[in-house]
């Protein structure tokens, strides 16, 4: 089970930290990812990283703003995010998957995730 938490309204150009917690699994052995939904748009990757946390793969949009790490004593994930836009309004998801490969393009699909957390809001107002 995830549980994403953290989100709220944001001033663009502000900071803002996600966190997902995990239980009912043996967290250290997921790749965890981010995800986000405007409203009437498709979920999009926004990043992954490797179940020890040594790697990370991010969308170009994201890139160089957001950051993800985890702790796996604590079964959490965590997304920061900084600089952010108004363009980064959405509901914010985090998925889990058991599937153990190097992290490049074919994690930004949605079938490669096998749990998936309820979203957290994230509002940036310009």
């Amino acid at each position: 089970q995830l549980q994403a938490s953290g989100g709220g309204l944001v001033q663009a150009g502000g900071s803002s930290r996600l966190s997902c917690a995990a239980s009912g699994g043996i967290f250290s052995r997921y790749v965890m990812g981010w995800f986000r939904q405007a409203p009437g748009k498709e979920r999009e990757f926004v990043g992954v990283i490797s179940w020890s946390g040594g790697s990370t793969y991010y969308a170009d949009a994201v890139k160089g703003r957001f950051t993800i790490t985890r702790d796996n004593a604590k079964n959490t994930v965590y997304l920061q995010m900084s600089s952010l836009k108004p363009e980064d309004t959405a509901d914010y998801y985090c998925a889990a998957s058991y599937y153990s490969s190097s992290l490049d393009t074919a994690w930004a699909r949605k079938e490669r995730y096998n749990y998936w957390g309820q979203g957290t809001q994230v509002t940036v107002s310009s």
